[in-house]
């Protein structure tokens, strides 16, 4: 049986360094919800991935899967694109927003159907649980819920003096900053820390709102919604302000820290929910 600590280390070594929220944030929401499962669904975990594996050491499988041949296909899985205008007006409409090759919203709903269905075999709803658990974190990227600029990543930024965009900052950078670096002792420590403010902290009284839409039966509401919620954060601060060619490791990244770790408490706590209720409709 593999230890959490093998499992953290085995996805640095085979994820690529910047997708979704880039390996630390996937990482850190998977760590929250395995905090949050219950008894059966661990074992509804188990079932399905194999003995010993978690939800956090296969959070990042589905951004390697959607570079692959057989995966391309998955590629607008992994957001949706709100044609709004930010910074004056943030929305999120399923039916504007959503391509026709699907968006996250669609896949969240599709994959939870599928997850369950002894139609499928144990291998394809193994991969049905791998896209959903990364997918509940992309959809509270901000910039995963968002067109202007593809996402943020046609606006050049600086981090740390070096040229990037800044779907790349908020993806990797400045949640490998916040987190304090990378690596599964990083990632634990990191984790343990937005536990506490779940369970007792600053995000006690608001967890309950989090889970507020976790009915699997009305999976395609709840998606939206979620995509909904991050949306708004795009012109409360994301794009509130043009950053293009300006340095982001200073005042920028203070500003974006607590939507940061709020947005990665709220993936993880609601994905340990929605991987609770799968479990137990199984």
């Amino acid at each position: 049986m593999r230890s959490p600590t093998y499992s953290l280390l085995a996805v640095f070594a085979t994820s690529p360094v910047a997708n979704a929220w880039g390996v630390v944030g996937h990482a850190t929401v998977g760590t929250i919800a395995d905090h949050y499962l219950t008894s059966q669904a661990r074992s509804y975990v188990s079932s399905l991935l194999g003995p010993g594996v978690n939800t956090s050491s296969v959070a990042s499988w589905a951004d390697d899967y959607r570079y692959t041949t057989a995966g391309k296909f998955s590629a607008p899985f992994h957001y949706i694109d709100a044609e709004d205008s930010p910074p004056s007006a943030c929305s999120v409409d399923l039916n504007r927003d959503c391509g026709t090759g699907g968006c996250i919203v669609s896949a969240i709903a599709n994959y939870t159907q599928r997850v369950n269905d002894n139609r499928y075999t144990i291998a394809h709803r193994k991969e049905y649980l791998e896209f959903l658990i990364h997918f509940l974190g992309d959809i509270t990227q901000p910039l995963h819920d968002e067109a202007e600029f593809v996402g943020g990543n046609q606006i050049p930024v600086l981090w740390d003096g070096n040229k990037t965009n800044l779907h790349a900052t908020w993806d990797t950078q400045m949640v490998e900053k916040d987190a304090g670096g990378y690596g599964a002792a990083v990632i634990t420590s990191f984790s343990n820390k937005l536990i506490a403010a779940i369970d007792s902290g600053a995000y006690a009284s608001q967890k309950a709102s989090w889970i507020s839409c976790t009915d699997i039966t009305t999976a395609s509401a709840c998606a939206l919604s979620w995509a909904q919620d991050a949306n708004k954060i795009n012109c409360e601060y994301v794009l509130k302000v043009d950053e293009t060619n300006k340095e982001l490791d200073g005042a920028y990244y203070t500003g974006a820290k607590p939507y940061i770790e709020l947005q990665l408490a709220k993936a993880g706590y609601r994905l340990g929910t929605w991987v609770n209720n799968l479990a137990a409709a199984a």
